[in-house]
């Protein structure tokens, strides 16, 4: 059995593959195995995936008919053979030490269920702008510990999926991957850190995370702003607002209001925003809600707070703030975007 399964599934990714398939066999730990899903591919990713394995005893290649991603990672996770798993995107390219510095990772920290670690952004060679991409990768390379990985995951994924091992049996415990509305991805590791698992880091640089065009968070509707706040809300009323907690909103601007909004058709207790701006305070917005000032916080008073401004920097000044009054992360308040 060999000690990590690298889960590698495919659609149409012939001009790249053969890049990452062999930043797999460039790996510093050679004890490990490939399982290639070929999902309704329609060039000449078969070709490639099955000339590597023609040379490469630990590539193993499953055919699928146009499937969609969810299934295509499940039939990878079914099919792989070792107790960890490590993701790769037919268009991302591994670091040489990402497998044995994960797996060591993990024999070390028990408690972690999944380990992260640094992440370069490569930009898109079809001249797309990927200017919030390199900022979505600087902010995950900020996150060091399994505590900040878990308060930041109603700010994002706080992970790349791709730079990610993880314990098979953690994630199936999870139920595996999921279809829905929702981006894949980010709807796992909110399952995941509900349930209580901890995500690990390693300082080194895992992965290559090439940007382009057509990637499916800019073209496929479950990736879409209003699918991703959707699905933050569904969790947060199952989790940190479950029981008929009261919340309130820091950020009266477009974000906060959004999200005061659309809690509150979910059924979210929100009592109000709070703002810095004198020109809003005193207002009634999201459904008419009050806007109230920074003389209306006080104390943790059993509401939880959730940091939505819109400004950058803004939401480290926020959380400084109310730490200053005795308010803790999770306990207290949670960053949301």
């Amino acid at each position: 059995m060999p000690r990590v399964s690298v889960v590698l599934p495919v659609r149409d990714a012939e001009a790249t593959l053969a890049a990452a398939l062999e930043s797999v066999a460039a790996q510093s730990l050679a004890d490990h195995e490939v399982v290639v899903v070929l999902n309704g591919c329609r060039d000449g990713s078969e070709a490639v995936a099955r000339a590597h394995a023609a040379r490469d005893p630990r590539v193993r290649c499953l055919t699928l008919p146009q499937a969609g991603l969810v299934p295509a990672l499940d039939a990878g996770l079914r099919a792989a053979r070792a107790p960890l798993v490590a993701r790769l995107d037919a268009d991302d390219r591994m670091c040489p030490p990402r497998l044995a510095r994960q797996v060591a990772a993990l024999g070390e920290h028990p408690e972690w269920a999944a380990v992260t670690g640094g992440v370069r952004h490569v930009a898109a060679v079809d001249g797309t702008r990927g200017d919030g991409m390199a900022r979505h990768v600087d902010w995950l390379n900020g996150l060091e510990t399994p505590d900040e990985i878990r308060a930041a995951r109603f700010i994002d994924a706080p992970v790349a999926h791709p730079a990610v091992s993880f314990r098979q049996d953690a994630i199936r415990g999870l139920g595996g991957y999921r279809d829905g509305p929702f981006p894949e991805d980010y709807d796992l590791w909110l399952r995941f850190f509900a349930a209580g698992l901890a995500c690990g880091r390693v300082t080194d640089l895992v992965v290559e995370w090439r940007d382009r065009g057509d990637r499916l968070t800019r073209t496929d509707p479950r990736y879409a702003p209003d699918a991703v706040r959707a699905l933050k809300h569904r969790f947060l009323l199952d989790g940190p607002l479950a029981g008929g907690r009261h919340c309130r909103v820091w950020g009266a601007g477009p974000y906060g209001r959004r999200h005061a909004r659309d809690l509150g058709r979910a059924g979210a207790l929100v009592d109000d925003l709070v703002d810095i701006d004198p020109r809003k305070v005193g207002r009634r917005v999201a459904g008419g809600r009050p806007v109230v000032g920074l003389d209306a916080v006080g104390p943790p008073d059993g509401r939880l707070v959730l940091l939505a401004p819109a400004s950058r920097g803004a939401r480290e000044q926020v959380a400084a703030f109310l730490e200053a009054r005795g308010h803790r992360v999770e306990r207290d308040y949670l960053a949301l975007q």
